[in-house]
């Protein structure tokens, strides 16, 4: 992950989009990004999925499908190979949908490139310490921890121990019952 620390934004060559969540929100993303920096400019595409979206083409995208990439040792190349290939972009999205959500971290830590996060109504925001606020709400957002359901959610995290606590304890005292009870 380049340029985190500041937010100077690189000349744009060549832009990977990690399809990890509907694929209903990443064709739509595409035609923004197209507008933006060019149609010239090359989108490739990692993708779970067997068939592409619309908007890509199989002549002018490259696909690199995680499932032709499993192991440790096919990880390992998809890492190298991307990190290869000099892209300026990577873009993640990030949609409350569990899809890739490994991989997509891992290759914005491994490829060499400014990282823009895609939320679920389409826009998206740069992920460096300038936009530290707009990150910091989103995760907010996405753990509940923002809004009507922070109160709930901390109520839950402070509850647990002691809930836990007297499950054990409860459990403890009938199984302790029960071999007392087979003893005598």
């Amino acid at each position: 992950m380049r340029y985190f620390l500041t937010g100077r934004q690189p000349l744009v060559h060549a832009i990977l989009l990690v399809e990890s969540g509907s694929r209903g929100l990443l064709e739509k993303i595409v035609p923004s990004l197209r507008q933006t920096w060019g149609s010239d400019v090359p989108i490739d595409l990692v993708t779970c999925y067997s068939s592409l979206p619309r908007g890509f083409h199989p002549e002018t995208t490259r696909v690199y499908r995680v499932a032709d990439y499993r192991g440790r040792k096919g990880r390992r190349k998809l890492y190298r190979e991307l990190a290869r290939t000099g892209y300026s972009l990577v873009g993640m999205i990030c949609s409350e949908e569990p899809v890739m959500t490994k991989w997509k971290w891992v290759l914005a830590l491994r490829i060499p490139a400014k990282v823009f996060v895609v939320n679920e109504n389409g826009d998206y925001f740069w992920l460096d310490r300038p936009h530290l606020r707009v990150i910091r709400r989103f995760v907010l957002l996405r753990s509940g921890l923002a809004g009507a359901g922070a109160v709930r959610t901390l109520a839950r995290l402070f509850s647990f121990p002691f809930t836990l606590l007297y499950l054990l304890l409860y459990a403890a005292t009938v199984h302790a019952r029960r071999a007392l009870r087979g003893g005598s």
